[in-house]
């Protein structure tokens, strides 16, 4: 019996266009209020937006703080998702995504304004984004090679 392969045409790989980490997001929204609204003081991400009664009867109130983090972990969520993607375009988002790293740990550690819970949980969401896109790369490189 033959089992015919059919394997695809040499060439270059098809490669999506290249796509900045979207975690630069919150990380450029919380530079542009820490330094200018709330003067470099990380106590104003602590500012109340609203505050709803729930039907237990205490207060829930949402902070600035908790919402640069929701958007942080919706610009996570989609940056897992942009990790699954091969090709050459993926090695360099990779690379940014470390860079983008590096400079939230300089400024965590150098800047005084990022003194904060909510900065250090950008930042933790920026390692993670980091091994997810190396991880998902290595697990899906390693699918693709096969040993016979």
């Amino acid at each position: 019996m033959t089992e015919t392969v059919i394997l695809p045409p040499e060439g270059r790989r098809a490669r999506g266009p290249f796509i900045p980490p979207l975690l630069i997001l919150p990380f450029l929204i919380y530079n542009l209020l820490g330094f200018t609204i709330y003067g470099g003081q990380p106590a104003g991400w602590a500012n109340q937006i609203f505050q709803i009664r729930m039907v237990s009867g205490t207060e829930w109130a949402l902070t600035s703080g908790d919402l640069l983090l929701v958007v942080g972990l919706v610009c996570l969520f989609f940056e897992v998702l942009k990790s699954t993607n091969t090709g050459r375009s993926s090695v360099i988002e990779h690379m940014v995504s470390t860079a983008l790293f590096v400079v939230f740990l300089i400024e965590f550690l150098l800047a005084g304004a990022a003194a904060s819970s909510v900065f250090f949980l950008l930042m933790i969401m920026s390692v993670v984004d980091v091994v997810a896109g190396f991880t998902i790369s290595i697990t899906g490189a390693g699918r693709d090679v096969t040993m016979g």
